[in-house]
């Protein structure tokens, strides 16, 4: 039997590398910083100055919390730690302003097995350069340490954030008429979904490696698999501006047509025609590799569209010129009809453009 006393550090936790975490994250949340928020990194809550609702005259508060899923464990294969930040913003912060909603702050949670404080600093860094692309602040977080649940290299990170949106202004099915355009926004890639699936395909059937090279992608798998979600709040924010938007779809888990179904109203439907984009490399090569069902593919990945907008027919030329001048890639991608008697919310057509 020990003769020394039981001690937090001898049971697995590092409060002095915690403490040095903090410190080095500092200087990233700072760059986050937005005008109603008070006191700085270090208190027990963040404070965000809610008399800055008032130019509101109903304002409605839109909240979401996500992860990134499997996706972590890539990263911790490569020692890759600040890309899932990015990830981490636009899994909730772009489930937020498809309400119409602008972002204003977040909160983290990044749970480790051991702390290593420039690890952990790496991904509180990802996630406030991720907050800067999305508007909001980033007012606070937590990281735990899980000694004996976790091996000391092993992570997760998690997020919650909040945005608002004036009442008469909410996006919506109840918005959506016949006849409106579905436009699609190009994904940067897999974003944060499927990566279960993904991870089966290349490492248990393929057999390959993540740093083997790529033709098809010009860099390496893991490169490839780690390519930050695409952030898309104030894309989406500057078409509400400018033209007449009626909703906002977030492509993920589920794909593409699962995720516009939940927005069209019932009595429509949504057509997309596969016709009108090309998807990624990355996406053959899962289907490839795997043999996976178009199907399943589909119902799984984003398919190279991250996310879609319904707008009237009329308002889709500005719409894609204000994307465009954003350095967006987006097209028309489909229609809003009557709904027949065996159609379901959303469907898709055709074969892929090759």
């Amino acid at each position: 039997m020990s003769e020394t006393g039981a001690s937090y550090a001898a049971a697995g936790v590092d409060i002095e590398a915690g403490d040095r975490a903090v410190e080095l994250m500092k200087e990233w949340v700072k760059k986050t910083r937005r005008p109603e928020v008070l006191g700085g990194i270090g208190g027990f809550a963040g404070l965000f100055d809610a008399s800055a609702l008032k130019r509101y005259q109903r304002p409605l508060l839109a909240s979401a919390t996500d992860g990134v899923g499997t996706k972590v464990d890539l990263a911790r294969r490569m020692g890759v730690y600040d890309t899932i930040g990015h990830d981490l913003v636009a899994m909730v912060m772009d489930d937020i302003v498809v309400c119409g909603a602008e972002p204003l702050f977040m909160t983290d949670y990044i749970c480790v097995g051991k702390v290593h404080p420039e690890r952990v600093a790496a991904m509180v860094k990802g996630i406030a350069e991720g907050c800067v692309l999305a508007g909001c602040a980033l007012v606070g977080g937590e990281t735990a340490e899980h000694p004996g649940l976790l091996g000391p290299d092993d992570f997760d990170v998690a997020g919650a954030g909040t945005g608002v949106v004036e009442a008469d202004r909410l996006l919506g099915a109840e918005r959506i008429r016949a006849g409106d355009a579905v436009i699609a926004m190009a994904s940067s890639g897999l974003h944060s979904n499927g990566y279960s699936l993904v991870r089966h395909v290349v490492f248990d059937q393929a057999g390959w490696t993540l740093d083997r090279e790529v033709p098809e992608f010009g860099r390496t798998l893991g490169e490839e698999l780690l390519e930050p979600t695409r952030i898309y709040s104030l894309d989406c924010l500057a078409l509400t501006r400018t033209t007449e938007v009626h909703a906002f779809s977030h492509i993920t888990g589920g794909g593409l047509a699962a995720n516009l179904a939940r927005v069209i109203p019932d009595g429509l439907h949504a057509v997309v025609d596969r016709s009108t984009w090309t998807p990624g490399a990355v996406f053959d090569l899962v289907g490839t590799a795997g043999r996976v069902e178009r199907a399943e593919l589909e119902s799984t990945l984003n398919m190279g569209v991250g996310m879609m907008a319904v707008v009237p027919r009329e308002s889709a030329g500005v719409a894609l010129t204000t994307l465009a001048d954003r350095g967006l890639d987006a097209w028309v991608a489909g229609e809003i009809t009557e709904r027949g008697d065996h159609s379901t919310g959303a469907g898709m057509v055709g074969d892929y453009a090759s």
